[in-house]
């Protein structure tokens, strides 16, 4: 249970530069950006689906897959495997002590895709302003492993990550327990009470909620997993929470590649 590797795709940003344009429209100067859906319904799912698994998306999935020059982009002919699964993050309104808010929120639902020679990538799907659309592909199946691991460790609970120390949890029935080894490094190997964790990301977070001097600042949440701007020097195209919670949401949603850290599960 140990960090095997931290892997940049970066490089990958200035093949995938081209086809952002056709993955994430730039947002408009001042708009605001696009609520994700509160639950990943049924029809959540499948219009996350779609959006994954359209010719285009594939194309430009295929030339990431060769980035490396493992395999052709000919030859990569990328698969969409399974279905949709939600995404959630560490919840602002959580940290400020919203009545009634729940200890995670949804970003984004990963679709995962698979090359002819079995590289894995993530495709990250959100609601935008032109609809649902890939925003950004990610190495790996992190997405993947830890919501099986979730759902075998508290059936029924909710899966999510806490991005700023890159920590992956499932909470439920009051408890919050640990699915990596930075969340065992966060809250011990059997975990903590929901008011408990609380205590730790308000200790942690508190002061650097939106509105705070510390956001205002522009300074990047605390943590340096940043996806970094489509490589034409766009800026980064905001998802959801990602424009209004910056310590405690995606820090930039594009189109190039995220930064990895590659964990066995806990």
């Amino acid at each position: 249970m140990t960090a095997t590797r931290k892997r940049s795709a970066a490089a990958g940003a200035v093949l995938l530069a081209a086809a952002a344009a056709v993955l994430v429209p730039a947002p408009s100067a001042g708009a605001a950006p696009v609520p994700q859906p509160a639950a990943a319904t049924a029809e959540v799912r499948a219009a996350a689906a779609r959006a994954a698994g359209t010719p285009e998306t594939l194309a430009t999935v295929a030339r990431f897959f060769a980035r490396e020059g493992r395999v052709g982009a000919a030859a990569a002919q990328p698969r969409i495997e399974g279905e949709a699964v939600p995404v959630h993050h560490l919840s602002p309104d959580f940290v400020a002590g919203k009545a009634g808010a729940d200890v995670a929120r949804l970003e984004f639902l990963a679709s995962k895709a698979v090359s002819s020679d079995g590289q894995v990538a993530a495709l990250w799907t959100a609601r935008t302003e032109a609809g649902w659309q890939v925003v950004n592909i990610a190495t790996g199946d992190d997405e993947f492993r830890y919501a099986q691991l979730g759902a075998e460790k508290l059936p029924g609970g909710v899966v999510f990550r806490e991005p700023q120390i890159d920590a992956w949890y499932v909470a439920g029935g009051g408890r919050v327990l640990p699915l990596d080894e930075d969340a065992v490094r966060a809250v011990g190997a059997g975990g903590t009470s929901l008011g408990g964790y609380r205590a730790r990301v308000v200790a942690a977070y508190g002061d650097k909620l939106p509105g705070s001097a510390y956001a205002e600042a522009g300074r990047a949440g605390g943590y340096a997993e940043g996806v970094p701007a489509a490589a034409a020097g766009g800026a980064p195209v905001m998802v959801g929470g990602a424009a209004v919670a910056l310590a405690l949401a995606l820090a930039g949603v594009g189109a190039a590649a995220v930064r990895r850290t590659r964990r066995h599960p806990a």
